[in-house]
């Protein structure tokens, strides 16, 4: 398997082509279908957790959630095969529980799911020309019956349980509405409907018999167990134009449609149908949801109504009108509101309401606010953001931002923060949007829209034009990496433009069919792109020609990438495989295992390969491409995958297919670690704004803070009016209290001196009855005594009767015996006797009996045909009796129900004129109440008149003080500025030493340079020195051994004369030694040899001496770069603490300005305190006054000699920091350790200064 790993962040899209979209797990938390897969999404929190589709499913068809919260049911297509999979959702993550695929009948789809009231049971409901309806018990797989639901091959929308009945199962579809209930091992259908059969699209059960039914010509059935009880018809409401909903900056969706498999489709010829028809047309009810109140149901497009329990026995009466508002980013407002409403769903507790549309958006409300405002319309909000609605058909993303663009088929461009999982801009335009590319600085986009290619500001909270370009369906459109350059794709032709002046540079041509894909290389010198005429091209953007060519026209390219060093290209089409391209020619292919490529990208760290499927899966390998089955495949879209990107930092890869969905991923190795790679520079917060809007704006601000400044007055005045009015009230009330407490204090009084007089009476009685109960219970004991001794008396008498009698019946019980015996004898033998005669009268009897029967069946047969004539006789009559009567009866019914109706219209007058009558009363007393408040107000201002003039009188006083004051203080402004003036003074000098002190730092500093360039060259030079050493003692040990070698030849030659000279008087024998000597010891082939062998022990040695020789000037090329690597870290620390340095001396220079402000104050506080004490001494400052308590400040002398103190001691901090810095490089850069003696003696030098 591969290393990588991407895990699903957050998903932005929605399926509402899947049945019951909606699914609240609990308050918060709902479950909806996104891409190929179920999202878990908290709604004040944002997060998201997934519930991943089956491998290879070819996605959802409807979802149901048990009424208890604990599993979810998913009917899916896996493999052209229908499935049914029940998750547990209490488990995290969720675990599959049950999968349910094998069936032993025909099924192509399930379009409905329900589960049981205890959530044991499921119903599915398959699709035609099947139409079969299916009920398991799903935890033991086992099929509990099936029934065929429609024989007509009529679409079916909904299958639903009885919240209250296991057994009881509801299915609507087109001119289907069907009871059934589970009875003996069959569904067996329960209702027959009389009349018309309608399309009914929806329904939903309000109570164990209710069911309300909403077809597609508006109007809505209440069904009691099977028969029609209540109907009404919903009308289509026009939108008002003049209404404005404020939304935030975001948009509807595109107008293009999708009708869902589940629900009823709607046609094509609606869509496109002019205004006028589509209102003269009926409102379609595709959702129904109940509630406690009663239940809520779509109106046709772009409304859902609210109904409630009537006064009426059966009826329901509409209670509210909500509607999705109209969106002010889209192009056409208007088209914003007109969605189908697909799928309804409450909260638990009933507090939201959630819906989803056809074109993939959800919608949020909540009830509470809506009780509230319920006398106006309601309207919806998104339940995050607006979603793609259709295909998306570009994607990019930038450095300088985390920001990613897309856009879609639906006509809009929308700009999403994968940091913070939101979308931070939206527009909706008037054309498609076929191509989009985001500029690296994240301050521009690029679009190809059908008729132009437009380069594009983001601003703030608006994506304006700025420039078009005549490209028309520009597919494809790419910036550069460094962003001065774009190349937009105009059929076979590929233009490249300058960012800056917008010219068109240069145009590359060469391509026979369309281009597909375009990818810059890393440094913008290439480009590469394919087609579909199978040809990928390597261009060169100085000259505009083809570097490199690979045509394979059995294939059709659909997406290219490129390495990050620009040698290897990476391209898939249609032929199902990898191809790694260099150089013009096909490295090696990579197979896709029967699955079709549509798109390709390739890391920045280059380690890192990720594909999408035309199946809509995403797939990551590792680089180098593995040949087997070596990499992970994720489900994720339903759909092709049309877009993918991989962030600048390789954090995250980003998603996009056919079926409007982003997805967000996050890239570890398979560790589980994220791969990091340093960001140099944080991402940045900067937006672009117009001048005309900033001024706008700050003039709306302005505006606000007037109008704001005016409220305030205003509520100030209002609440010193109800001030004045309720400090009258407590007044009033306290005085009432402090009465009534008086009164009260008198009754307590009053009740304390009862409650002790009859404290007395109950103890005098408690005494009385203590005694008299004393006295009983003696009497009770003595009596006791004698009753329990004539007792005891008796039953000794009874006990010795008893023993008696016991005696006397054991005698009895043994005579007894003897004589039964006896008797049952004689008893057996007079039975069995009798037995015999018994036998044969009861044959006799027998023989009787049946004769009697077979008479009395015919005289019962002769009597049931008389009867049955008298019967006939009886029905006709009085069936023609209840004919009459029930004529009479429907009479007697019409007469009453005109009589109630008069009645009803004349109670509704009665109650009208009295509800007049009690608000004309109602508005008299409001006006009565009024003039009162009226009154109490013009009382109180005057009062607040007189206030007001008490205070001018009381500020004027103030104001001649205070200018009193002021004198006094100028005067002490003029003693302290003489005095700042001297302390200036005193610090000049200070500040020349710290100078002095900067510059000697920064010789030393210099000198510590040199020492370190003086050490590399001299350890350079030692090392060229050791190797010429050890060279020549080399040389030297082959010479000695040279020389070893030819003494010992010597020594041979030597032995050998000696014997030759003792054969000098032989002088044939002589002759012969020396030849012998001569061929031992002097061979041509071995001087040859010697020669040959001492030239090439020359030439190997000058070889590895040059070879040696290479090395140490490499060695000394990378000595030279480290120590400029060093020398740079060495500069940007010394700047590090330049810069420290200054801001200490600005922390100085604020410290020194509020300690003076500090002083000035004290010292004004001071002399104002002593001249109140001493009004006659004069204003001079004398010595004393300068040590006064009041002020706090110490000598001048003494605070100067404490910051030069405090200086000193952060100078030698810095030196240590430096100093521990520089042995840090030094221990970096030079490992034999011979600098830190010269650091101990640089050390040595700075404390003798």
């Amino acid at each position: 398997m591969s290393v990588i790993v991407a895990q699903a962040l957050h998903i932005f899209g929605f399926q509402s082509r899947v049945a019951n979209n909606i699914c609240f797990f609990d308050e918060q938390i709902i479950v909806y279908p996104s891409g190929n897969s179920c999202v878990k999404y908290h709604i004040e929190q944002k997060w998201q957790k997934f519930i991943p589709g089956s491998e290879k499913s070819q996605g959802m068809l409807a979802l149901a959630i048990s009424p208890n919260r604990r599993y979810l049911a998913i009917s899916e297509t896996v493999q052209d095969r229908p499935a049914i999979t029940i998750y547990e959702l209490s488990s995290v993550p969720c675990k599959k529980r049950k999968v349910l695929n094998t069936f032993d009948f025909s099924v192509q789809e399930f379009v409905s799911l329900g589960f049981s009231p205890d959530s044991k049971y499921l119903v599915a409901q398959t699709g035609p020309p099947d139409s079969n309806l299916a009920y398991w018990m799903w935890e033991k797989q086992r099929l509990m019956a099936i029934v065929k639901a429609d024989i007509q091959n009529n679409p079916l929308y909904q299958v639903s349980f009885n919240p209250q009945d296991n057994t009881q199962v509801c299915v609507t579809g087109n001119g289907i509405f069907k009871l059934f209930r589970y009875t003996e091992g069959t569904l067996k259908q329960t209702n027959f409907l009389r009349g018309e059969p309608q399309n009914y699209l929806s329904h939903a059960w309000l109570s164990e018999e209710k069911v309300i039914v909403g077809t597609d010509t508006g109007k809505l059935y209440l069904f009691d167990s099977g028969d029609l009880r209540w109907e009404t018809s919903i009308e289509r409401k026009e939108v008002p134009i003049h209404v404005e909903v404020e939304e935030p900056a975001q948009e509807s969706d595109s107008l293009i449609e999708f009708p869902a498999t589940s629900s009823p489709e709607v046609s094509s010829d609606l869509i496109f149908e002019p205004e006028t028809q589509q209102q003269a047309s009926l409102p379609r009810i595709s959702a129904v949801a109940t509630y406690s109140k009663g239940f809520a149901c779509s109106a046709g497009p772009g409304i859902v109504l609210l109904f409630e329990k009537s006064e009426e026995k059966e009826g329901y009466r509409e209670s509210r009108e909500i509607r999705i508002p109209q969106d002010q980013c889209s192009s056409d407002p208007n088209q914003s509101d007109k969605q189908e409403v697909v799928c309804i769903a409450f909260s638990p507790t009933e507090e939201t309401l959630l819906i989803s549309t056809n074109k993939n958006q959800i919608y949020m409300l909540s009830m509470t606010s809506a009780e509230m405002s319920r006398g106006e319309t309601a309207h919806f909000e998104y339940l995050n953001c607006p979603l793609h609605s259709s295909s998306i058909t570009g994607l990019d993303t930038c450095i300088r931002k985390p920001l990613v663009a897309t856009c879609s088929l639906d006509k809009s461009v929308r700009i999403w923060n994968y940091e913070n999982n939101s979308l931070d801009l939206y527009k909706e335009y008037q054309e498609e949007a076929y191509a989009l590319s985001l500029h690296p600085s994240g301050l521009y986009v690029l679009v190809g829209f059908a008729d132009k290619l437009r380069l594009m500001n983001l601003l703030i909270d608006d994506i304006r034009t700025f420039k078009d370009f005549t490209i028309r369906g520009c597919r494809e459109c790419v910036f550069s990496n460094g962003g001065h350059f774009f190349a937009a794709v105009n059929g076979n032709v590929i233009h490249i433009y300058s960012s800056t002046s917008f010219e068109n540079i240069i145009n590359l041509k060469g391509h026979n069919g369309k281009v597909r894909s375009v990818v810059w290389s890393t440094d913008d010198y290439k480009l590469i792109s394919c087609g579909t005429d199978g040809a990928v091209y390597e261009w060169n953007l100085q000259n505009g020609k083809r570097e490199s060519e690979c045509v394979l026209k059995s294939c059709s390219y659909s997406g290219v990438a490129i390495s990050p060093d620009a040698k290897i290209i990476f391209a898939v089409g249609s032929d199902h495989s990898i191809k790694e391209i260099c150089d013009s020619s096909i490295l090696r292919e990579v197979p896709t295992f029967d699955v079709a490529y549509t798109c390709i990208v390739v890391s920045h760290s280059g380690r890192m390969v990720f594909t999408g499927t035309a199946s809509g899966a995403i797939r990551s390998m590792k680089y180098p491409l593995p040949v087997q089955k070596e990499f992970n495949e994720y489900p994720a879209h339903h759909g092709p995958v049309t877009k993918m990107s991989v962030t600048f930092d390789d954090q995250f890869l980003l998603t996009s297919a056919e079926d409007g969905c982003l997805i967000i991923w996050k890239i570890y190795d398979k560790e589980g670690r994220g791969l990091k790679r340093e960001r140099d520079v944080p991402y940045s917060d900067e937006v672009l704004i117009t001048r005309t809007d900033m001024e706008e704006k700050t003039q709306i601000m302005l505006e606000l803070k007037t109008r704001v400044e005016e409220l305030k007055m205003e509520n100030e005045y209002q609440l010193r009016l109800k001030d004045m009015n309720y400090n009258e009230k407590i007044k009033e009330l306290t005085e009432k209290f402090i009465q009534e407490m008086e009164s009260l204090k008198t009754k307590n009084q009053v009740l304390k001196t009862e409650k002790e007089k009859q404290e007395v009476q109950h103890q005098d009685q408690l005494a009385e009855l203590m005694e008299k109960q004393s006295r009983e219970v003696q009497d009770l004991e003595s009596g006791n005594n004698q009753k329990l001794l004539l007792e005891y008396e008796k039953y000794q008498e009874l006990q010795m009767k008893s023993q008696r009698m016991q005696e006397e019946y054991e005698k009895q019980l043994h005579e007894m015996e003897e004589n039964k015996s006896q008797a049952l004898e004689e008893l057996t033998e007079y039975y069995e006797a009798k037995l015999l005669e018994k036998t044969t009268l009861l044959e006799e009897a027998q023989d009787d009996a049946r004769q009697q029967l077979r008479e009395f069946e015919e005289t019962k047969k002769q009597i049931e045909e008389d009867e049955d004539r008298e019967i006939q006789d009886i029905k006709i009559k009085y069936e023609r009796r209840l004919r009459e009567e029930r004529e009479s009866n429907l009479r007697l019914k019409g007469e009453t129900g005109i009589m109630r109706k008069k009645f009803n219209s004349l109670q509704k007058e009665i109650e009208e004129r009295s509800s007049d009558i009690e608000a004309l009363k109602a508005e008299q007393q409001k006006l009565q109440g009024v003039i009162k408040a009226l009154e109490k107000d013009i009382l109180g201002l005057k009062r607040e008149i007189q206030e007001r003039d008490e205070t001018i009188q009381d500020k004027e006083k103030r104001i001649y003080d205070l200018k009193k004051k002021n004198q006094e203080l100028e005067k002490f402004k003029f003693v302290l500025d003489y005095k700042i003036k001297e302390l200036k003074k005193q610090i000049e000098p200070r500040e020349n030493d710290i100078k002095a002190m900067k510059e000697q730092i920064q010789e030393m500093e210099g000198e510590l340079e040199r020492f370190y360039k003086q050490n590399t060259q001299l350890e350079l030079n030692i090392a060229e020195l050791r190797l010429k050493l050890r060279a020549t003692d080399q040389e030297m040990h082959k010479e000695m051994q040279k020389e070893r070698d030819m003494e010992a030849l010597i020594k041979r030659f030597k032995t050998d004369l000696h014997n030759c000279v003792g054969l000098i008087q032989e002088p044939k024998k002589l002759k012969e030694s020396i030849r012998n000597i001569y061929e031992k010891y002097v061979q041509k082939a071995d001087m040859v040899e010697i020669v040959g062998v001492d030239t090439d022990l020359h030439q190997e040695y000058t070889r590895q001496r040059e070879h040696l020789e290479h090395n140490l000037a490499t060695l000394k090329k990378k000595v030279i770069k480290e120590s400029e690597i060093h020398r740079a870290d060495y500069v940007r620390i010394m700047q590090e603490n330049v810069s420290l340095i200054k801001e200490i001396n600005e922390l100085r220079r604020e410290l020194k300005v509020t300690r003076t402000q500090v002083h000035d104050l004290q010292s004004t506080l001071g002399l104002l305190n002593k001249r109140k004490k001493l009004p006659g001494l004069s204003t001079a400052p004398s010595p004393d006054k300068q040590h006064s308590p009041g002020i706090l400040r110490l000598n001048p002398e003494e605070e100067t000699e404490r910051i030069i103190e405090m200086q000193r001691l952060e100078i030698k901090f810095l030196r240590d920091q430096i100093q521990g810095q520089e042995k840090s490089l030094v221990l970096r850069a030079i490992p034999d350790g011979k600098l830190p003696v010269l650091e101990t003696e640089r050390h040595n030098g700075t404390q003798s200064e």
